[in-house]
């Protein structure tokens, strides 16, 4: 018979499951065999070796030059050799060594090894018993995929240049020699100097105002693994929204986004209603030059964050939201490799969802689970329905970890909490959740560790909620499982009327959407036919001034729709939001759609040629090779 794997503890699964005959295996059988093939907690992506020595405290102290556009200084490590390893090995990836001293003094004649295309270079350095520390002299090379250096045309204030930095994936180590591993994780304090005039801002505690000198310290006292290491520096001013929040920006949007961002306090009260203290001291927000390639980064301390999210109406401030749930699930509690990068993403997702629904209301949130659905759909159908690459647990050994930031693991990996939610109740989900951040604070987690505390923790508690959930058809197994738990669309069925009204004839200025939030929105504009004409694009147009939006969700599909329309009159402005926008999620599906026609490769061409140097170095790989012989 089929055996649902949680009709077992955990511990025991293996063995029965691996002693399934042919025909009764399922997604059950599957994953078993993973499990036994695969080495328990392995992190495929570190060159280090910190299974065997692993670092405790960075002392940081570098020099920022913007004429040369490097970073250089010492990286102080202190280890813990408790095997009496011969050497210490760090990732490295295009960095310049000059010299390693260690802490008796003596200088350590290190190896840096051939560069690997993706995992970078490990430098080794040898031992001697009792050695517990080391400095490495170093400087960046002349692409690290962590930097980028922007020049003050690129920024909004255009008088200063601006520099920031983003390390996830595996990243970190193009900027600062680590053990760059997300199970890694470590203290850190850091002294960094910078032009006079300008402010420097790292994951640690941050000053507020400008240094006289240039030279700034910071402190991050508790562990963090590499890629939540974080600086940026610019011509940046800080507002505060209260005692523990506040917002950093260039002087010129400064209060624009303290007005939009001015519910922060009140959205930290309600995540931790929900799942216990914040326990990173301050939250605040920095907003990043229009460059930045994704939405935001979490990292600890310090959200970085797209000016994207400024609409005005405080519409897309749920990204926010995201961000401040990282610090319980990811930031507190991480992922122990990037095989398991849903248990940082899936597990934020589904928090943000929750602290949506306790800002607005159940049917505000409902819109985002049918969205996200939406999202996975598309990934999974580009993907291929039985990519092992739509699993929950990954299998990355010799690829680019980037491969697996999908929203695969985003929203498969929250609707499966979702799906718990569902079966044992809210209020049992939400007790399980607050042990769960609470037990592993400050530790890292992998997914098969994950599922045994899931059950010894609550699935045990009831045997018909054990049958009720398939682990493995979610966690072990592709596409999208046959009990998906859709939310309700109270609203977003009204919406649904509306386009077909629209598409049966109803002109666009009768329609009715009166108090359509963004979502509202951007579901009628998902739904609307790739083959619209340009006439329709103009009635919406001239009623509703989508190309003109400020809104850049609601712009980014407005485009999309343009370009496949052939509506020229919106050609302008979007050539205008792609040459200031940097956000991957926008670029890609605009790109990848003008390239479709041999007019549209003309026109990609000419645009990106303009726009590709304010974009980051990730979102210049993404983009040429969208671009590749066409």
């Amino acid at each position: 018979m089929n055996k649902n794997v949680l009709l077992y503890p955990l511990a025991g699964l293996l063995s029965l499951t691996a002693c399934q005959s042919g025909n009764e295996k399922n997604g059950a059988g599957q994953a078993s065999e993973t499990k036994k093939t695969d080495e328990k907690g392995k992190d495929y992506h570190t060159l280090s070796n910190a299974d065997s020595v692993r670092v405790t405290h960075l002392n940081l102290n570098i020099r920022v030059d913007f004429d040369k556009k490097k970073i250089s200084g010492s990286a102080h490590w202190d280890f813990n050799n408790a095997q009496k390893a011969g050497d210490i090995v760090f990732d490295t990836q295009d960095l310049t060594i000059d010299s390693v001293i260690l802490d008796d003094g003596s200088k350590a004649d290190f190896n840096l090894a051939k560069a690997d295309p993706i995992l970078g270079s490990a430098l080794r350095i040898p031992l001697k018993l009792g050695n517990k520390a080391l400095t490495i002299y170093y400087q960046t090379g002349a692409n690290p995929v962590a930097l980028q250096w922007l020049e003050p045309a690129q920024t909004f204030g255009k008088k200063t240049p601006f520099l920031y930095t983003q390390s996830e994936s595996i990243y970190a180590r193009s900027w600062i020699p680590c053990q760059d591993g997300p199970g890694i994780r470590y203290t850190y304090d850091a002294t960094v100097h910078v032009p006079k005039g300008l402010l420097a801002l790292m994951s640690a505690e941050n000053p507020q105002k400008k240094s006289a000198d240039g030279t700034y310290t910071f402190k991050m006292d508790k562990p963090v693994p590499a890629y939540l290491m974080a600086l940026a520096v610019g011509d940046i001013a800080f507002q505060p929204v209260d005692e523990r929040t506040g917002v950093y920006a260039e002087p010129s949007i400064l209060g624009k986004a303290r007005k939009e961002l001015e519910d922060m306090g009140t959205m930290v009260h309600t995540a931790e209603n929900l799942y216990g203290p914040y326990r990173w001291g301050r939250y605040d927000v920095l907003i990043l030059p229009s460059g930045f390639p994704i939405g935001g980064m979490e990292n600890p301390k310090l959200t970085f964050s797209t000016p994207t999210i400024l609409a005005g109406d405080k519409s897309l401030v749920n990204l926010i939201a995201h961000e401040l749930a990282h610090n319980w699930s990811g930031n507190l509690v991480t992922n122990a490799t990037w095989n398991d990068f849903w248990l940082n993403e899936g597990f934020t997702v589904y928090f943000e969802r929750r602290i949506t629904e306790a800002t607005y209301d159940k049917d505000y949130a409902d819109m985002l689970w049918e969205l996200g659905y939406q999202d996975l759909a598309a990934t999974v159908n580009d993907l291929g329905k039985d990519s092992k690459d739509t699993w929950l647990k990954l299998d990355l050994k010799g690829r680019d970890p980037d491969v697996g930031l999908t929203d695969v693991a985003y929203e498969k990996g929250a609707a499966f909490l979702y799906l718990i939610e569902r079966t044992v109740g809210r209020e049992n989900m939400d007790k399980f959740l607050r042990g769960y951040f609470d037990s592993h604070a400050f530790k890292t987690i992998n997914t098969e560790d994950f599922l045994v505390y899931l059950y010894d923790n609550l699935l045990k508690q009831n045997s018909e909620w054990q049958k009720k959930i398939n682990i493995d058809a979610w966690v072990y197994a592709p596409g999208i499982p046959a009990d998906y738990p859709h939310a309700d669309q109270v609203r977003f069925k009204k919406a649904e009327a509306q386009n077909q009204a629209f598409l049966n004839g109803t002109a666009a200025a009768q329609l009715q959407t009166k108090g359509w939030s963004t979502y509202e929105w951007m579901h009628f504009l998902r739904l609307l036919p790739k083959d619209l004409s340009a006439e329709k694009m103009a009635d919406l147009d001239k009623t509703f001034h989508f190309t003109q939006t400020g809104n850049s969700e609601i712009a980014d599909l407005w485009f999309l729709l343009a370009i496949r329309a052939k509506y020229a009159a919106a050609y302008p402005a979007m050539k205008s939001f792609l040459y200031v926008t940097g956000r991957q999620k926008f670029l890609e599906p605009l790109y990848k759609a003008m390239i479709a026609t041999p007019e549209g490769i003309v026109m990609a061409k000419e645009i990106y040629q303009k726009a590709r140097p304010n974009y980051h170095p990730l979102a210049q790989k993404t983009i040429d090779e969208i671009l590749k012989d066409k």
